[in-house]
């Protein structure tokens, strides 16, 4: 039995979802405490307690401690199956974070599953369904396995509501080697507004195209219909030969549409400067999935908590060997070993 303190590193929902997830990979058995002790609201929030629930069923693992708050918890994996599942999330909180918890065990079962995941598709702190889409999913199925993913409705804090199916075709992760992002193909602003004024979309775009100097037709205004509002999200794509990387911000009440342009603008910026492949977002995801091919490397940013405390997770679950090599003061180099 693997103990854990879930207030390590950021002290976040991040050390529950990849201690599930290597749990379930492994078959080791878990207790951890202090769940979530570094937030502001520890213990298990409903997103959590949904992605303990999946675990559970995919792992048909015996729990203790599945209840809103708990701040300590056991987790016993008997048998790894593949099949339909149905997750919901039953508030605002994030559905992708709950893929991201049970994915890398589905990717190890003996057959395909499909996943239908209800709750928050478009929320702050959490990967957005279109970084899911076309920037992680990608270098996925460049691994081996083939993952798609529909999205059937999005959905926004606080009103949640968002619906979408993943399609999981297992196969043995091969390791992805990563180091350099290639010729930029296209760069395109998307603001999308729901149940909120058009203004603020074009707004977001007028200043994140004056940083970024963007032409017209690499912007893109949208108001939502299907979605569950009100909400608003800016996300900036860049497409090169090798990777393409997505970068969001989210419109908050007393927030000024400028401000969300200008961090988007600042965060793409600092990407496209280090002329690295990999964001600190997609770091965090890679780190996983080249620990469970047991090879592979990637030029990145310099590292963050995040990524510090991933590491730290993973050691308890798995024998890799991460080297970090500083290239610059922003950028380095993550090589891992099995």
């Amino acid at each position: 039995m693997v103990r854990i303190d879930g207030s390590q590193g950021e002290g976040g929902g991040q050390v529950l979802r990849t201690a599930l997830a290597l749990s379930l990979v492994t078959g080791t058995p878990f207790e951890m405490v202090n769940v979530r002790a570094g937030r502001a609201k520890p213990g298990l929030l409903r997103q959590h307690l949904t992605a303990l629930k999946a675990a559970e069923a995919v792992g048909a693992a015996e729990v203790t401690g599945a209840e809103l708050g708990s701040k300590q918890l056991s987790f016993h994996p008997r048998a790894l199956t593949a099949g339909n599942y149905h997750f919901a999330v039953g508030s605002a909180g994030s559905a992708t974070l709950v893929l991201q918890t049970v994915l890398p065990a589905l990717l190890h079962a003996e057959g395909p599953s499909t996943l239908m995941l209800e709750g928050g598709t478009h929320n702050p702190a959490a990967p957005p369904f279109e970084f899911l889409e076309k920037s992680y999913l990608p270098l996925l199925n460049r691994m081996g396995p083939r993952v798609e993913v529909t999205l059937e409705r999005p959905g926004f804090y606080p009103a949640g509501g968002g619906k979408f199916r993943v399609n999981i075709h297992p196969a043995k992760l091969q390791p992805l080697h990563l180091m350099e992002r290639g010729r930029v193909l296209r760069r395109e602003a998307v603001a999308q507004v729901a149940a909120i004024p058009f203004d603020v979309a074009r707004r977001e775009l007028e200043t994140v195209a004056g940083v970024l100097k963007l032409r017209e037709d690499q912007q893109r205004p949208e108001e939502l219909k299907r979605a569950f509002g009100p909400g608003n999200v800016l996300r900036v794509e860049v497409e090169s030969e090798h990777v393409t990387e997505v970068f969001t911000g989210f419109g908050e009440r007393g927030k000024r549409a400028e401000l969300v342009g200008e961090e988007v603008a600042a965060e793409v910026k600092r990407y496209l400067d280090a002329e690295v492949p990999v964001g600190e977002h997609l770091c965090d995801q890679l780190l996983l999935l080249l620990a469970l091919a047991k090879g592979g490397g990637f030029r990145t940013l310099a590292l963050d908590g995040h990524a510090h405390t991933q590491r730290e997770t993973m050691a308890h679950f798995l024998d890799v060997k991460f080297d970090v090599r500083e290239v610059s003061r922003d950028v380095c180099e993550v090589t891992v070993r099995g």
